[in-house]
Formats: C-alpha cells, structure tokens, sequence
C-alpha cells in the first residue's frame, strides 16, 4: 500500500524539488498536495489551486501526476489525474485514473495504457497535463479525442523565450484572420508551429456554410499559403480544415455574434485571444467605427472573462492612437478619459475632459439617424470633428485610442497585451518577400505616382515615414504572446512596433527609390505606352501644389487637346485629394519609442531571432523599396494591369 503525506513542505522539496524540476517550468505557485512511495515507483501528485484569489478552490481543475518508473529517466514518464469520487483502494480523496507515458517527451501521438485504483485497464491515445495556478499552463483535450480542444504538453526550460513550445498545443482565438495582417499571422503559425491547437477564426458570415467558404476562398486558396501547400502537398487541405475552425460572428455584435453553444465551446478551450479586427477607414462612419474599433476589442475582453483556460489576451493597435504627440513618444497605456488636447502647452483650457462612454452614446444614437447619403457624410464628418477636437488625426485613431482606453479600465486579472504597428507595408521575408493584400497606407500614393497620376505632393520631404513590414508585426504578436503568456501576470504591456527610432525612413527616400524603381521599370499602359515618371515636387501647401501643376501644364499647353487638358485637371485633383487625406501623417512629427519590442527582442535566443526576428535596423529601405514592396504592389494588387485611372 502506498504511503501518503499531506502538505509537507520539507517532503515535497526532498522527494519532488529535484526530479520534478528537471520536467516543468520552475513556477513558485505549484502546490503539493500527496506524495506516494512505494512498488519501486514513487508518485508525485500536484494540484491547481482555485482560479482566483489565495483560497483553494474545492474543485480541483487540473492535476497532473509525475511519476519515476525504476530504470528511467525522470522525464520519460507523465501521468494524468483525473478526480471523480473517493477512491475505496488507495485512500485518495478522489478516485483518480493514471495515464502512463513511457515514451520521450515530445512523442505524444503514442499509444499508453490508462488504468486505476481499481485496476481497470485500457489503452488510448492521451497527452500529458501540466497543472499550475498560473493562467499560462491550462490544459485542454487533444484533437482526435471526442472533444475538439486540443492538450498542451508540459513547457520545458529552454533557451531564449520559448516561442514555439508555448504554442504547441494551445488553441487560439483569432479576430480579423481573413484581413492582410491576420493571413499573414495565420500561415506563421502554421508553417511554424504545426502541432497547434485548434485556431477559432471568427468571420463574418450568414452562415457555419458561408463561413466555411470565406475560410477556403480567403485563406486556404490565397497565394500566401503556397509555402504551406508544397510543404503539405496534397494533404494541404485536410491540414488546415483540421487545425482551423470557422465561427458565425462579428466582434460589434453582442456576444461576438456567436450561437450560446459554440461560444460555450470556445470559452471552454482557448488559451490565447488576438484581436486583429479593425475598420482602418481613416473617415469612415463615426457609429460604424465606434462599433469595430471601440465596442468590439471591449466585448471580446468581456468574453475572454469567461474563457476558463485563458492565459493572455493579445489586441493589435495602431502607434497613431498617439494622435498629435511630438518628439519620442513613449510605449505607455491610455488611461480612460485621458486626452492628446490636455497634453499640449498650448491646450484650450475650454476642451472638456474626454468622456468616452458619452462619445460611445453620441455614435450609437446617431446610428438610427443615418438614412440617406448627406446623414452618412454628417456622420463621417462628426467623426472627423470629434477626432480633430481631442488632437486626434482622423476617426481611425481617435477610435483606436478609446478602445484602449475601455479595455484598461475593464481588463481586471486578464494579462493584456497591445501591440502598436505603425505604417503596415508587405512581407520583408517571411513567407516570401514583397506579398500584400490590397492598396494600403503608402500604396495609393506609390502606385498613383508611378502612374503618372502625382506628379506633386504637399509633404515634409525631411518627415519620417514609420513603415514596417507586416511579417516582422507577426513576428513581435507571436513573441509576446509567448512571452506574456509564460508569465502569466495579470498586468497590460504595449509595444510599439515600429521603425521610426531604429532606422528613420524619410518620405523623400521612399520617393526616391519610387523614381529609381519606376524609372528602369515603367509600367505599361492600355495601349502599350511606357509611363514616363519625373522625381516628384514636395509642396508645403495645397496653393503651392496647384500652382506647381497648372505651371507644367501650361509648359504643355501647345501640345494639349481636351482630353489631355481634363487628364491633367483630373492629375490636379488627385494630388489635392491625396494630400488631404494623408497630411496628418506626412507631417507628423512624433517618433515612436520600441525600448519594449527591443528587449522583447533579447529575450530570444539566436534560433529565435532567426524564425521571429524584429530587427528593424537590419532593413536596407533602398532594396526592400526598389526589389521588394514596389515589385509586390505590382504583381500582388496591381496584378500586372495598369488601369486608365
């Protein structure tokens, strides 16, 4: 019969600290509850405390058994507990059955025998349970059980953060997946991580049928997975239908939009929630962007509560919720209320106090107004309005910066993480170089200019552009999801991912290499015609653009018919209505501090840097321009057609 103890200290560092050390992570808030001697094995049996607050649960969560058989390594047997009624054989307070590994440690697909103290057996496919009180470590059920959620094995001490054995096995909530940064974030983890969890995307759809096929027609069949597709071949599908899960939903909607059975499930098995959903309209609808941008990281919040395995809730932000700072701005949180106008020496002593919730109820309301085109322009023009009054650039920011601000106040024992990228441009390396979705921050401006469509602009030549690759952004989400999620400390942590300190990019140098690029590699018109690019003017007011324009084409004015003379009022149009939408950012004068993403950074270990990295000083802007991003705009968003306008 097996010999018992009960809360000893002194036992369970003399017959536990040293062998059980070497097969989990060294965390101080383990609890030994029974150790057992005997028949040449001795058992460790560890416990979970209650989820929150000191006092012990008396439901006991997740146990995990570490047991040394004779001749073999400490790490080459796990056991799980499972507690159900008081055990008549072996005097536990509850009957537990005890699956035995005997395999090495990362060959979890094997076949194990399962049995009792009653001496029942079985054999089944089981993984092993790492429990701790630490949110980092919940366990789940594996994929190929009755159950959809998937087991996370026990995290080993390794060198550097430990990116990839986090998130094995770990099921993942992701927002905003069929968006650019979203594919992007998806195919790292996949090619990267292939013993995943399961990965919940939530899509907006009528439908689980219509969802399906946005997951298929979005994701599976974008040209960023090909990397994916030659690893897998022709089990390329079955691999992703088995790892993601399409969800009915909408972050604006309540309750994420989702049925109460499937949210149930979900809140059941996630580990990890990141939030890439966003309207990035700069002037879209103020109800509209206050629903996405606002209410929706909120409501997510709200149903990450709920999640019993939660160990980290990720939101993807922007470095403009800055608004109008100067100088080198800080990675630090907002606070409710706080505002960019009470921040400036020469603040109006008159603007009141941002009051968020009112600003929430002041766009909602005026929702039920909106029924013809002039109430939808009065809406986008409040949001504008609102924006400028707190020294915000457009209604994007203003409402990024709210939804901050709510899911500090609101967060409670969550850890939260907000990640800050700044100008989000094509892949730098990762899956391959230069793939983008759509016609993004700087591309209308690029593409407008090799055209032949912006032969002006009224921008700082000497101001910084802050871009940055969307592959390194995914990098850094992964990383500190990693990070924070071993740690597991109820706190908020931003990052700034941004290039603008470690290696400032001009806008004159990006229409440097814009020439450079276009000039030996001119796109082709309609009819055949190369189009000619001249170096473009920097202007400091839209006066100064349009006299620029009419000057060139009255130097033209011999050899204009009518139509040339309306494509060029055309040219002057898009060139003021481009400089319009885009000064706020042209002249922006802040630089974004990455003191955080820098030692996020350091933390890897060399492998790491090498799968993950985040080096923003490695960057040579010249080729990345002229070799990399202007050649993905063309054959990603462009396609190879140049359109008349």
């Amino acid at each position: 019969m097996a010999e018992h103890f009960s809360h000893s200290p002194r036992l369970f560092e003399e017959k536990i600290h040293a062998p059980f050390r070497a097969a989990v992570p060294n965390d101080p808030k383990m609890l030994s509850i029974a150790v057992s001697v005997g028949d040449g094995r001795k058992s460790f049996v560890i416990y979970q405390s209650g989820r929150r607050g000191r006092r012990r649960s008396k439901r006991m969560n997740t146990v995990v058994m570490f047991t040394m058989l004779p001749n073999c390594s400490s790490s080459s047997s796990f056991f799980r507990f499972a507690p159900n009624k008081s055990c008549l054989v072996c005097g536990f307070n509850r009957s537990h059955s005890t699956h035995i590994h005997n395999a090495s440690r990362n060959d979890w697909k094997n076949k194990i025998t399962t049995f009792c103290c009653h001496n029942s057996e079985k054999t089944e496919s089981i993984y092993p349970v790492l429990a701790t009180t630490s949110r980092s470590a919940r366990s789940v059920v594996p994929p190929g059980t009755t159950s959809t959620i998937a087991t996370t094995p026990p995290l080993e001490q390794c060198h550097g953060i430990g990116i990839i054995k986090f998130l094995q096995w770990r099921n993942l909530l992701i927002t905003g997946a069929t968006g650019f940064l979203g594919k992007v974030l998806l195919e790292k983890v996949l090619r990267t991580v292939p013993d995943v969890g399961k990965i919940f995307i939530l899509i907006k759809a009528k439908d689980r049928e219509e969802a399906l096929g946005r997951l298929k027609t979005e994701i599976m069949n974008s040209e960023l997975f090909k990397c994916l597709k030659q690893i897998h071949g022709k089990s390329y599908d079955a691999f992703l239908l088995s790892k993601l899960v399409p969800v009915v939903g909408d972050v604006a909607d309540t309750n994420l939009g989702m049925e109460s059975i499937v949210s149930k499930e979900i809140s059941e098995a996630v580990d990890v929630i990141i939030n890439s959903a966003a309207n990035t309209n700069f002037f879209e609808r103020y109800d509209i962007a206050v629903k996405t941008n606002v209410r929706g990281p909120c409501q997510l919040l709200e149903f990450g509560k709920k999640c019993k395995r939660l160990c980290l809730f990720l939101h993807v932000s922007t470095a403009y919720v800055n608004g109008e700072r100067r100088g080198i701005v800080q990675e630090k949180p907002f606070y409710k209320g706080q505002s960019i106008a009470t921040e400036r020496e020469t603040v109006d002593m008159a603007v009141p106090v941002l009051d968020v919730d009112a600003e929430i109820k002041l766009a909602l309301e005026s929702t039920q107004e909106v029924q013809d085109n002039s109430t939808i322009q009065s809406m986008k023009q409040m949001g504008l309005e609102r924006a400028r009054r707190y020294r915000w650039q457009d209604t994007y920011a203003f409402t990024k910066a709210m939804g901050e601000m709510l899911m500090n106040g609101k967060r409670e024992d969550i850890p939260v993480v907000i990640i800050r990228p700044s100008i989000i441009e094509s892949s730098f390396r990762d899956p391959f170089p230069g793939w983008i979705q759509g016609n993004r921050m700087l591309d209308p401006l690029l593409l407008s200019y090799g055209k032949g469509w912006l032969p002006g602009l009224v921008a700082d030549p000497l101001g910084v552009a802050d871009v940055v690759p969307a592959d390194m952004v995914v990098n850094a989400i992964l990383a500190a999801v990693a990070q924070h999620g071993i740690e597991g400390r109820a706190k908020l942590s931003v990052y700034h991912v941004c290039s603008s300190v470690a290696n400032p990019l001009t806008y004159g140098d990006i229409f440097k290499y814009a020439f450079d690029h276009f000039s030996s590699s001119p796109l082709v018109g309609r009819r055949g015609e190369k189009v000619c690019t001249k170096r473009l003017k920097f202007c400091g007011s839209t006066h100064e653009l349009s006299s620029y324009v009419s000057t060139v084409m009255a130097e033209q004015n011999g050899f204009m018919d009518r139509r040339l003379r309306t494509k060029w009022e055309m040219i002057e149009r898009n060139a003021l209505h481009l400089s319009g939408i885009y000064e706020p950012y042209l002249f922006h004068q802040g630089r974004f501090d990455s003191s955080n993403t820098k030692r996020l950074m350091d933390e890897m270990s060399e492998e790491e840097k090498r799968q993950f990295g985040i080096d923003f000083g490695e960057i040579d802007w010249k080729d990345y321009f002229i070799n990399v991003h202007i050649p993905g705009l063309r054959k990603h968003v462009l396609k190879g057609r140049f359109p008349s306008s």
